[in-house]
């Protein structure tokens, strides 16, 4: 984005550090290179390749993570992910 967003006390957010993050239910495995269409609440639909597939066995789930199918993201569609409750901005290291 041109104009980066920003945290609650007004910085930038960093996020060459940080991910968003969803648990969705899929057919089946994915696997790298595969597209998947990733929605938000409020109907919109982003597209995303899927980089690398990890079993998390504590957990009994799949870990995928994605790249933005784009070259860049839209303002309205970060507001989309940032304001959809589903999905949650968190730093790598974070569980």
């Amino acid at each position: 984005m041109k104009v980066r967003a920003k945290d609650a006390n007004g910085y930038p957010i960093a996020h060459d550090e940080m991910r968003f993050r969803k648990i969705i239910e899929i057919p089946a495995r994915p696997r790298v290179g595969d597209v998947l269409a990733l929605s938000t609440r409020g109907g919109d639909v982003l597209p995303a390749t899927v980089v690398r597939v990890e079993l998390d066995e504590p957990r009994q789930l799949f870990v995928l993570s994605c790249q933005y199918g784009r070259r860049i993201i839209t303002a309205d569609e970060y507001a989309a992910l940032s304001n959809d409750p589903d999905w949650q901005l968190k730093h790598l290291l974070d569980a």
